[in-house]
């Protein structure tokens, strides 16, 4: 097989950030080859500052020419979204509160949430968070998870992701197996959580159990090394979590998506010959490579596809393992909506800001 079919076929397993609101020659490049099957949006992509039809218009044009260069009519245009601190949106998209305050409005606030993302061609938010929030020094979650206790949490992301798809919008539960009872960032280091199996079942697991009873059709891996559970590799390169634990005994289905590979957490990690392969093997369907955290760069993306299509010359990467990966996506992408970029009346706007004031109060 050619080398650049080879790099395709993992575009049909990468969501891709772009680098600005603009493509530039090396976003281009990467499109038309690698072909993604899905973009990551930032603040860095939206003008913002700009009236409201001027940066949606510009968005609409960027959203146009990654469909061109990638060559692809369908496409997870997919963006993270939770409310709170976590908006990467321009004015005047909503700015509803983070899901700790949720509480009996979570399901609310998702539909209206999920109707301002369709206006943006959004088909996808990384939505719901399903971990607890039950490390007060948590850096990264806290307040971005739906409660302190499994219940609360288990309901609010429950509601959430109800709301989403009522409005037609994919959710997405994360971080598999549960990033709440950390005291470190992913973003910057790899964190170490010394819970055993039956802790997670307890605790961590019952917001994913709630999840996946109602069919939600992706859950993201989270980049945490658990040395009570599997000491060799974190979560999203663990056959222990993703297949025995996700897949066998919890019976998730869907696709399985990894975090953001340029996290510190794990970037490092997939520069090293094998790592893809291995992540595959261990359960992961789907890869997110921002060029956001780490660096703006194509060249570790091409390193990444590189290594990919090495593990499929030399056998490391079993065939029937990635179309089995690619089957669960291509269901999921055809049951996945394609929206036009397309203003919002401003009667709806002022309605969700009206939503978003009370929600903060409930």
């Amino acid at each position: 097989m050619a080398r650049s079919q080879e790099l395709k076929r993992f575009g049909h397993h990468l969501i891709l950030g772009i680098s600005s609101s603009t493509l530039s020659d090396d976003d281009k490049r990467i499109l038309s080859e690698v072909k993604p099957i899905g973009v990551i949006f930032f603040a860095k992509n939206f003008l913002d500052g700009s009236p409201y039809e001027v940066w949606l218009q510009k968005f609409k044009e960027l959203n146009n020419e990654i469909r061109e260069y990638t060559e692809r009519n369908s496409m997870f245009m997919t963006l993270d979204h939770e409310g709170g601190r976590v908006v990467r949106t321009p004015l005047p998209i909503t700015r509803f509160p983070h899901a700790f305050l949720l509480r009996s409005h979570a399901r609310e606030v998702a539909k209206a949430t999920a109707l301002e993302l369709k206006s943006l061609g959004i088909n996808i938010s990384w939505a719901p968070v399903a971990d607890i929030f039950s490390h007060p020094n948590n850096p990264v979650i806290g307040s971005r998870a739906f409660g302190s206790t499994p219940e609360t949490a288990a309901q609010g992301a429950h509601d959430y992701y109800l709301g989403l798809q009522e409005s037609g919008i994919i959710g997405c539960a994360k971080h598999f197996p549960g990033h709440g009872d950390t005291s470190q960032d992913s973003h910057v280091e790899l964190p170490i959580l010394n819970l055993t199996l039956e802790e997670l079942r307890l605790r961590e697991l019952i917001p994913f159990k709630a999840l996946i009873e109602v069919q939600i059709p992706l859950i993201m891996t989270v980049h945490i090394l658990f040395p009570k559970i599997d000491p060799d590799v974190p979560g999203t390169l663990s056959q222990v979590i993703l297949k025995t634990l996700l897949r066998d005994e919890l019976g998730f289905k869907g696709v399985v998506v990894s975090d953001d590979l340029d996290m510190k957490a794990i970037s490092d990690m997939f520069m090293k010959a094998g790592t893809v392969a291995r992540s595959f093997n261990a359960g992961c369907d789907l890869f997110i490579v921002s060029r956001n955290i780490n660096s703006s760069s194509i060249e570790r993306t091409y390193r990444i596809a590189e290594d990919f299509a090495d593990s499929l010359s030399n056998g490391s990467l079993n065939e029937a393992v990635l179309e089995a990966a690619k089957e669960r996506i291509e269901k999921l992408l055809a049951a996945t909506p394609q929206y036009p970029v397309q203003a919002l009346d401003k009667d709806i706007l002022l309605q969700h800001a009206q939503l978003a004031i009370a929600s903060s109060y409930s």
